[in-house]
Parts: structure tokens; C-alpha cells; sequence
């Protein structure tokens, strides 16, 4: 893979990340939904990291969904157990303390309930060849069900407006991405940071980079940084009234480099914190490559093509312990041409400058 030389290494030294309100995307007309496709996609050029306010998800239905995580996180073990995600087959459900961890020499000092696109055993996009797809599994939590998936639904909505804004602002039609997103495999993840006064100095979760077309994040306090390209970690500032949007690996190989996964972590967590990742998905059976278009303005093609369910199985097979166990013991095959976990973004980019 060729490193790219676009997106990200003009503002080596980034300081902050922007604040961009999105509320014309959904009522404004098109010369203003065209300005701020334009802001976005700036920010995604040159930081891969921006908040985004005016998303129309009231404090009311973010205040539930944050109830609703608490009450699922302060059952006993053995109850959250009952859901662990390694009982199911499309990685859904409840990940322990130390199931998961981005760099295998690392313990996350976390534990999540993970869940996606609700699908019918029946669907006929739910096959053997599409295994992270299907139904999610639901604690008998009075309002747990109702709350998540109404916040999965806006969230998700959002999302769909974001993706026609970055089509726009490559001077793509609005469908370019969207034509590819009808029954993603789009994971929502609701992840608790226990307060551990002798874990102050340890990461929440190791540094990487996000393996779908982009995140909306919504945390409940401060802990998130983002690494500028020059190797400094900066601090996302906590706004309750936004979600932070950063773009991942797909975006970067359908943009040739033009936007870049950017590395991120949570460090140093002071207090209990939640948080809630959105990660936007395209459809499993997708090639995503550099688009033509794209490839005709700014030279040759840096990135192989690579089918987008398969991408993201293979990286959470590469991440996840129960997963690399499984594949251990000849239980699941790692997809053909899968890429190292860290190999694009600015993972890809370091560890590129450091073998070549």
C-alpha cells in the first residue's frame, strides 16, 4: 500500500477541533447545505475529527439512552455474562473488562454492549458469508429495547446526512456513498469506563483507528484525544450537546487518501464515563477502492480494493480475544485479502515511515 501524501499532513499541528452545526443539512436549502458540506469536508481534509451540533437528537433521548446503559452496566457480572458476546454468532452483546483490546499486548479498562442493524433471521442479506449481520440479543430491562434502538435510529439518520454532505464536498452526487448503504452492518456500542482511582494513567482504550466509513460519538465527559500529524495527542473538548464525528479506514480508501483514518484513544479516566459509538457503515457486500473520479484528479490509485464486510470482520476478528480463539481453533476463517489490524490511517502512515 502506498502511503498517502493528502488528507492530514498539511495541519501537522492542529490545536483544536472544529465545531460544525449540521442543522441546515436537514432544513436549509441547497446553497447552505452545499457551504456546510464544504466545512465538512475541510475538517475531514485536514483533522479527520469535528463535533457536530444541530443534529436533532434532543438531550431527552440522549439522557435515556445514558440511563439505560447505566442500568444495564450496574447488573451483577453474571447477568451481563448471560449476553456475552462470544454465545452469539455476529458478534453482538456484552463485552467484559479485557475481551477487547486493539493492541493485544493491552488490556481496555472498559466493558461495552455491542449491537447493529436489527435483521430477521430470514433477511435475505443475513447468510453464512455476511456474519456479522442479523438479530440482537436484548436484556429484560424494562425500556432498554425501546430507548437504544430510537437513539439507533436518529443516530443512524444522521449518519445518512453526513454521508451525502461528504459526497458533496468532493463535488460527488449526494447518492455517490449512500447508494452503497441500505442494510449495513452499522455497530452501535455502549461502553462503560469504570472510575479506577489506580487506573488514572491507563488507556480506556489503546490508540486506533476506527474500520468503517466514519463514527458519531456521543461521551458523557472528557477522555477522548486525537493524534494531530505530528504525533501530539490533543483533547476532544466534552460538549454534551454535540456528537463528535471522525472518519475511518473505508472513507479513506473510497477518497485515494483525500480524507484519513486519524488515530484516537481514551486516556486517563478520572471519573465513570459512557460513551456511545456510532460506526457508519456500508453495505457488507460493497468493494470499496478509490473512486474513479477521485483517482482522475489527484493520480494513481494507493489502495487496493477491499470488500467491506470482510474489512470489518476481519479487523474485529484481529481485535477481539474470543474471536482470535475461535479463529485459533478453526472455527471461523479470516477473509481473504484482509490487512493487518492498524495497516490504514495514520497507524498505516507511522508505520510506513518507520519500515520504508
Amino acid at each position: 500500500m502506498m502511503s498517502s501524501q493528502t488528507g492530514g499532513d498539511v495541519h501537522k499541528d492542529f490545536q483544536s477541533i472544529p465545531v460544525i452545526n449540521i442543522s441546515g443539512l436537514f432544513h436549509g436549502d441547497a446553497d447552505t447545505r452545499q457551504s456546510i458540506a464544504e466545512e465538512i469536508g475541510e475538517a475531514a481534509r485536514n483533522i479527520g475529527f469535528f463535533q457536530i451540533v444541530g443534529h436533532g437528537i434532543d438531550a431527552s433521548m440522549r439522557d435515556e439512552l445514558k440511563a439505560q446503559a447505566s442500568a444495564f452496566f450496574e447488573q451483577p457480572l453474571d447477568d451481563k455474562m448471560s449476553l456475552y458476546i462470544g454465545n452469539y454468532s455476529n458478534h453482538r452483546g456484552y463485552v467484559p473488562q479485557g475481551e477487547e483490546s486493539p493492541d493485544p499486548n493491552k488490556r481496555d479498562l472498559k466493558e461495552a454492549f455491542d449491537l447493529a442493524m436489527e435483521l430477521d433471521p430470514q433477511d435475505p442479506a443475513v447468510t453464512p458469508q455476511a456474519p456479522l449481520l442479523g438479530p440482537n440479543p436484548w436484556p429484560e430491562l424494562p425500556g432498554f429495547r425501546e430507548a437504544v434502538e430510537t437513539y439507533y435510529d436518529s443516530v443512524y439518520q444522521v449518519g445518512r446526512e453526513l454521508m451525502g454532505a461528504f459526497a458533496r464536498s468532493l463535488g460527488l452526487p449526494e447518492d455517490r456513498f449512500l447508494r452503497h448503504v441500505n442494510k449495513p452492518p452499522s455497530q452501535l456500542r455502549l461502553i462503560h469506563y469504570p472510575h479506577d482511582p489506580l487506573a488514572e494513567d491507563a488507556e480506556g482504550i489503546g490508540a486506533h483507528t476506527d474500520y468503517e466509513c466514519f463514527t458519531l460519538l456521543l461521551p458523557t465527559t472528557d477522555g477522548l484525544q486525537v493524534m494531530n500529524g505530528a504525533g501530539e495527542w490533543i483533547d476532544v473538548p466534552f460538549r454534551p450537546d454535540a456528537l463528535v464525528v471522525n472518519t475511518g479506514d473505508m472513507l479513506e480508501v473510497w477518497t485515494n487518501g483525500e480524507f484519513i483514518a486519524t488515530s484516537h484513544r481514551v486516556r486517563k479516566v478520572k471519573e465513570e464515563r459512557y460513551s456511545f459509538p456510532f460506526f457508519f457503515a456500508c453495505d457488507y457486500e460493497t468493494v470499496v477502492e478509490p473512486l474513479p473520479e477521485i483517482v482522475g484528479v489527484n493520480g494513481t490509485p494507493r489502495y487496493a480494493a477491499l470488500k467491506a464486510g470482510d474489512h470489518l470482520y476481519a479487523q474485529t476478528i484481529q481485535t477481539f480475544r474470543y474471536l482470535r480463539e475461535r479463529l485459533e481453533r478453526g472455527e471461523v476463517k479470516m477473509p481473504d485479502g484482509a490487512l493487518e489490524t492498524g495497516s490504514l490511517g495514520q497507524h498505516g502512515r507511522h508505520k510506513d515511515a518507520t519500515t520504508g
